[in-house]
């Protein structure tokens, strides 16, 4: 028996309650039984239940599936075990689509249902460790792969935790390269919502014409080339999150599209008429100034008030130069184990050079570059002459004026020109490591003759 489960049975039958309260006893530390699904919840409100049994067909105003939704909202990690004596394919997938633990036929086999309770018991257990666990990682300062000790950085640390464990929508703010997913993925992992997927799309890497598929699916046959039914992103992160990168690179209609869902939660894939629900939670984020892009009104404002429920500032690499030390030596122990390179270290020079460095392309542009050094320079130790010329601070002064423009563009085309080299010329790629939009990437590479 585990000490501490509770389980709570509803059902209308009182012969059915009774049976599998005397049955279960054995598996559970207290039960508790509900004749229909609001005194289920009455009942959950007041103490939350670690395991629930519910039939699918309740007396009222609302079935056992509804109440499986219901109740995982108040309380994700409740395990929920559905029984019905009308079984079949489609109200199992809808059971376990709604996040149910298992679905059971009636007459029920008391073994099995023994089985299925020590399972969920367990299922339950395991998920409040886990979360245990990570809530443990996050006050040692180091959020799943969030690396630093500034007070800027803990500060997002803290609103992290504060916000993490709700479903509220969340948009995160910061420079190109500075770690929005790896936030965005904190606030999943350390939510109740982790056991379910996290689903992330780069809205601005996709062009118009496949937006509205990526994000809401298509039916079979619905347009040239759809060859088979697919579930867009709000579908595959049921249960979990979503992710919307880039969010301010969607067009007028786009947007139009995504509001009507946040507003109702509802969707239908295209060529579909079948209304689904979503309940994944959003987290979006953006590099731009979005005050700046709803007075020019490229972006609506009511879906930025939609979207901005609660905003998390990410700081620049320049706002937080302190932590250059300590994010060196991570991606130095990363990429020496990764690429199986004997320990190395920065002479003090060369890390001074670092840290004096503006960083314009954040935390990316100094993890690609950690990387570079541990598989170029062949000694153990990084000097200042391993760096590149653009790092080093009396490369900076030019022996004639320059316009600042020049220098700007300069800098810009060198660092295009590695980028798609790097990337094999592959633009998606190319434009997400630099932490642009392909449609900016095209018109830079235009302008600079980078064909």
């Amino acid at each position: 028996m585990n000490d501490s489960a509770r389980l709570l049975i509803v059902d209308d039958e009182p012969n059915i309650c009774s049976g599998l309260s005397k049955g279960l006893a054995s598996e559970v530390a207290f039960i508790d039984v509900a004749h229909d699904a609001d005194e289920a919840l009455e009942k959950f409100d007041a103490t939350p239940f670690s395991v629930v049994i519910s039939d699918v067909r309740l007396p009222g105003r609302m079935d056992g599936l509804e109440l499986v939704s219901r109740l995982l909202h108040l309380q994700p990690s409740t395990t929920v075990i559905v029984i019905t004596a009308h079984g079949t394919v489609e109200t199992a997938v809808d059971a376990m689509r709604r996040g149910a633990f298992d679905f059971i036929t009636k007459p029920v086999d008391l073994n099995l249902i023994r089985q299925q309770v020590r399972r969920a018991v367990e299922h339950f257990r395991l998920k409040g460790e886990n979360q245990s666990l990570r809530e443990k990682l996050a006050d040692v300062g180091e959020i799943t792969g969030i690396v630093g000790n500034c007070s800027a950085i803990k500060d997002v640390f803290r609103q992290i935790r504060q916000v993490a464990g709700t479903d509220a929508t969340v948009l995160i703010h910061g420079e190109s390269g500075t770690g929005k997913e790896l936030v965005a993925r904190a606030l999943h992992d350390l939510s109740n919502r982790s056991g379910g997927p996290f689903v992330p799309i780069n809205l601005g890497a996709l062009p118009e014409s496949l937006l509205e598929s990526e994000l809401f699916g298509h039916e079979k046959g619905a347009f040239t080339g759809a060859a088979r039914r697919k579930a867009g992103c709000f579908e595959q992160a049921c249960g979990g999150s979503l992710f919307l990168d880039e969010v301010t690179e969607m067009s007028p209609k786009s947007q139009l599209d995504l509001l009507r869902v946040l507003e109702t939660g509802n969707f239908c894939r295209i060529g579909g008429e079948e209304m689904l629900q979503s309940d994944a939670r959003i987290i979006s984020a953006t590099n731009k100034n979005i005050q700046e892009l709803i007075e020019d009104g490229s972006f609506r404002e009511d879906l930025y008030y939609r979207l901005n429920v609660i905003p998390i500032d990410i700081p620049s690499l320049r706002q937080r130069k302190e932590d250059v030390p300590l994010l060196v030596e991570h991606f130095l122990q990363l990429f020496c184990q990764r690429h199986q390179r004997p320990p190395k270290q920065f002479a003090s020079a060369a890390l001074q050079a670092l840290m004096a460095f503006a960083w314009p392309g954040n935390i990316r542009q100094l993890r690609n570059l950690i990387e570079r050094l541990v598989v170029t320079v062949t000694s153990n130790t990084i000097e200042p002459s391993d760096l590149p010329t653009d790092i080093l601070p009396d490369t900076a002064i030019s022996a004639a004026p320059r316009l600042l423009s020049e220098v700007v563009e300069e800098a810009e085309k060198k660092a295009i020109r590695e980028a798609l080299a790097t990337h094999g010329f592959h633009r998606e790629q190319t434009a997400k490591a630099i932490g642009v939009s392909v449609r900016t990437l095209h018109y830079k590479m235009s302008r600079y003759g980078l064909h």
